[in-house]
């Protein structure tokens, strides 16, 4: 039974993303180190009435600003953050070589055969306008309208955790005006205790609040951004990759262009999470000859 445990632990282990692996176990740390070093009580740290505040004012106001089958997308954003993708760019660009070397032998039977094996739907579709000779540029357009489609949906998905990054402290605030409020009619009583939790009550609902749009909301929504980033690099090289096929170009160069878009295309972003300026353009593929 333990080592069937271990198995199980180790696999779900092997899925989680292990960025957000080591942001957990460092929050984990933090809030741990603080209330051990920064607390005569760890029980000091524990308001659930604030914490209710801040959990059901930023429920709340995120249900009134979006529809519910958006807010509903909120689950499945988690789940995306905490497992681990690695998208099959590698794979992808293999498969896509080896049906433009068949595709460029006229064999539309075996393109059709080896265009089963292929996973990634966006991949499959674009070849299958291929092989049933739509036109190049419609070609383009419906891609470029699923790559905009997609990025659409999933740049509305983070933008949904950057807003409630912004709701939870406020509502940090509200909390924190309902302690000093119940504060002030308690002075006149002189009851220090009921004071003091009035105290604890308006201070842990700003900590709560701040807590969580720094610890959780914005850094999912960095997170799913970074995600969408990658995912359109996978999908702009595969649209160039089928251009290139719908040209009939060689296989072999087909290959080696789009591996030296995919190097552009990282390097930009690397340089641009270090600060380099790259003036704003949009890259495209390198020319071929």
């Amino acid at each position: 039974m333990p080592y069937r445990f271990q198995i199980r632990f180790s696999a779900m282990t092997a899925r989680v993303n292990p960025s957000t692996l080591i942001g957990i176990v460092a929050s984990i740390l933090l809030l741990g180190s603080v209330l051990i070093f920064s607390a005569r009580d760890a029980s000091l740290f524990v308001d659930l009435p604030g914490l209710g505040i801040v959990l059901l004012g930023t429920a709340a106001a995120t249900f009134i600003a979006y529809p519910l089958r958006e807010v509903m997308r909120i689950f499945g954003s988690i789940r995306n953050v905490l497992h681990s993708e690695r998208l099959p760019i590698d794979q992808d660009l293999e498969d896509l070589s080896e049906i433009a070397r068949i595709w460029m032998q006229s064999d539309i039977h075996a393109v059709e055969k080896a265009l089963q094996k292929v996973s990634n739907p966006f991949l499959r579709n674009g070849v299958q306008f291929v092989i049933d000779n739509v036109p190049e540029q419609d070609i383009m357009d419906l891609l470029q309208w699923r790559i905009a489609r997609m990025k659409a949906k999933e740049h509305a998905e983070a933008q949904l955790f950057r807003v409630m990054a912004g709701f939870a402290p406020a509502f940090g605030m509200v909390g924190t005006l309902v302690g000093l409020v119940n504060l002030l009619f308690l002075l006149g009583d002189g009851d220090i205790t009921a004071i003091g939790r009035q105290m604890a009550l308006a201070l842990m609902t700003t900590f709560y609040g701040v807590l969580l749009a720094n610890l959780v909301f914005k850094p999912v929504a960095v997170k799913l951004e970074r995600r969408t980033e990658q995912r359109l690099i996978l999908m702009n090289t595969l649209m160039q990759g089928i251009s290139m096929m719908s040209q009939k170009r060689s296989p072999a160069l087909m290959r080696e262009t789009l591996r030296a878009f995919v190097a552009e295309v990282r390097d930009e972003i690397r340089d641009h999470d270090h600060g380099t300026d790259t003036g704003g353009t949009t890259r495209t593929a390198p020319e071929t000859p």
